[in-house]
């Protein structure tokens, strides 16, 4: 009986070590080890025989029941590793592959120009200051010098918002409220430019929109003159447009400034394209901000940010910036 229990581990480790599955292995687990294996017949045999003969059948069964579940077992490592490389190298990662380039996006074209804008201004010694959107009638015009009956006070113009007394607060026309909160808040030289988000009752178009931004610059200074604002503005043409490109002055009328021009430059091709208007502040919103037009005096100047993004890249309709198609943005 002995023998035959030895010739089934001569037998088996050999099946065991050609096994090339987990499941294979799991099969010969429980054909060599199981209830019904031969060893387990052997077992069952082992209360017919005597007590030397008992002794000697029953080491031999546990000697070859040992060395099948150690072979069983190391087998087992030796496959789940396999299993193991195979499954890691299907599911490996390259962590040193280079992701594709722009997957976080860029700034958008507006941003861009007021960012650029700003630079540009800095350079030139300004400061930048900003306020809040939501202003009230004193900031946004009885400061400026609007008079109660202006047109700019007309439904039609401004959004009024609920809040307060009925049309005591508006969201801003303009970035000049912000120069009006620097007026009052700090004492003369003032170099500083105002950039912000403006709102207004018009129907989109082409060249314009009811949203829109804006950047405007205030200086207030000891013998400032015209020809200081329009050195200014030329300078600031060809700092962010190029060298080839110029500008003009052309008499306008703002309640805000005296005198008053509308700001044009033109283009390479000869053409004129219209950006904003400028002056001399009017003494009378220097009073009003508690600054004595006896001693000091200044300029203002204001346009859209969005036109001049739009001109820096040839863009012809407004509504483009707004619209958030990828292929319009992914130019810029």
């Amino acid at each position: 009986m002995r023998s035959e229990i030895d010739a089934i581990e001569v037998e088996a480790l050999p099946r065991i070590a050609a096994a090339s599955s987990l499941d294979e292995l799991r099969a010969l687990d429980q054909e060599l080890l199981g209830k019904k294996s031969p060893l387990s017949s052997f077992k069952s045999r082992l209360g017919g025989l005597d007590h030397e003969g008992r002794r000697e059948v029953g080491g031999a069964l546990n000697r070859v029941r040992e060395s099948l579940e150690s072979a069983l077992a190391a087998k087992r490592i030796e496959l789940e590793q396999a299993a193991r490389r195979e499954q890691l190298q299907a599911e490996r990662l390259d962590l040193t592959e280079v992701p594709p380039a722009g997957g976080a996006g860029h700034l958008h074209l507006v941003t861009q120009a007021m960012e650029t804008l700003e630079d540009v201004f800095v350079g030139m010694g300004f400061t930048i200051a900003e306020g809040p959107e939501v202003e009230t009638d004193w900031h946004n015009f009885g400061a400026l010098n609007f008079p109660p009956d202006h047109p700019a006070r007309d439904m039609y113009d401004t959004l009024y918002v609920e809040m307060g007394e009925p049309g005591s607060t508006v969201l801003r026309t303009h970035t000049s409220p912000v120069q009006v909160r620097v007026m009052t808040s700090q004492e003369p030289p003032i170099y500083m430019v105002m950039p912000g988000r403006v709102f207004r009752q018009d129907t989109p178009d082409a060249t314009h929109m009811p949203v829109f931004h804006q950047i405007e610059g205030l200086v207030i200074d000891r013998d400032t003159t015209f020809a200081d604002l329009a050195g200014t503005l030329d300078a600031f043409t060809k700092a962010f447009f190029g060298g080839d490109f110029t500008s003009r002055l052309r008499p306008s009328y703002f309640p805000f400034t005296e005198p008053s021009a509308e700001f044009d430059i033109q283009r390479p091709d000869g053409s004129w394209l219209e950006l904003g208007g400028c002056g001399m502040v009017h003494p009378n919103v220097l009073t009003s901000c508690g600054i004595d037009p006896e001693e000091w005096q200044g300029f203002a100047f204001g346009f859209g940010l969005d036109r001049l993004g739009a001109s820096a890249h040839g863009v012809d309709d407004l509504r483009d910036l707004f619209t958030n198609d990828i292929r319009f943005l992914s130019q810029f």
